[in-house]
């Protein structure tokens, strides 16, 4: 029988996936000392041969990776055979590829040290550049957040909806949320200063006056992108404007900054816990499993 091992960064989607399932859950013990090192027990003497491990790593990612470690060590010691690792944020993702001399390739380490600490499969939902799954030598598995969000708007009963991606790379995921809606989508171009770093979103024309405008895109940090984008749409006549992401990072005042440019509900999925994330990914990582065992 296969059991569920539930890390402390992701205690609600565990407990939700494993109710999917219907399988046994061993919720991870952790704490930290006072010297800032972290500490974890799996409270069981022994576990079952195949076990699926759910570890999200978002802030603060240090602490939340070295659980990681500590828990497929942890498993593999108590007589897991087969660990599927389900990662749902993968923190470091961004740095895919060496821009300069000797920079480290952090998403290449982390899937290193992922295999290495003991992870025989590995799972998680919109990662940066999915080419950096090629990192792993492990079957992994990219899931997307799309059917999620697009269930939760289709249930929510969004009338006149109108789907926008706020850059180019977000509108693939964009436009699979549009499909489900059976409504418009369409992306802005933005242009970030070499010099300052400031980024800036091409005004376009758009059909929106009067209609329900959902920005869609993978992670919200500073939420400046998603400002400029919500600033357009409501020069433009929308009617309601959403934000939603399937990683809500939400750094600092990104929330009052987005609310502040129009938007008036922002959303997230539980790939990270927080306040907005509303929305479940549940469903599709069940039966993503369900394929995979």
């Amino acid at each position: 029988m296969v059991e569920v091992l539930i890390g402390p960064a992701s205690k609600e989607l565990g407990v939700k996936v494993t109710q999917e399932l219907n399988l046994k859950s061993i919720l991870v013990e952790s704490k930290v000392f006072p010297d800032g090192e972290s500490y974890i027990r799996i409270p069981e003497e022994k576990i079952d041969r195949e076990i699926i491990l759910i570890q999200s790593t978002y802030p603060p990612q240090n602490k939340h990776l070295i659980e990681l470690f500590l828990m497929l060590d942890a498993a593999k010691d108590l007589g897991a055979e087969k660990i599927t690792a389900v990662v749902p944020y993968l923190a470091y993702a961004r740095q895919d590829k060496r821009f300069r001399p000797g920079e480290a390739i952090s998403v290449k380490a982390l899937a290193k040290l992922i295999e290495k600490a003991g992870a025989d499969k590995f799972i998680t939902f919109n990662i940066h550049k999915e080419k950096s799954l090629e990192f792993f030598n492990i079957n992994s598995i990219n899931l997307s957040g799309a059917p999620a969000i697009g269930s939760y708007f289709l249930q929510k009963g969004v009338v006149n909806p109108y789907v926008v991606a706020p850059d180019e790379g977000a509108y693939n995921l964009a436009l699979e949320v549009s499909k489900i809606l059976n409504c418009e989508c369409t992306y802005f171009e933005k242009k970030r200063d070499r010099i300052t770093g400031v980024v800036k979103t091409e005004a376009k024309e758009l059909d929106i006056k009067g209609k329900t405008a959902i920005i869609v895109d993978d992670i919200i940090s500073t939420g400046s992108t998603i400002a400029n984008v919500a600033e357009i749409l409501k020069s433009q006549g929308a009617k309601k404007i959403y934000a939603v992401c399937i990683h809500p990072i939400l750094i600092n005042d990104a929330q009052n900054r987005m609310k502040m440019a129009g938007v008036d509900e922002i959303l997230g999925t539980d790939c990270i816990p927080s306040e907005i994330s509303k929305i479940t990914v549940s469903k599709v990582l069940a039966e993503a499993l369900k394929r995979e065992l």
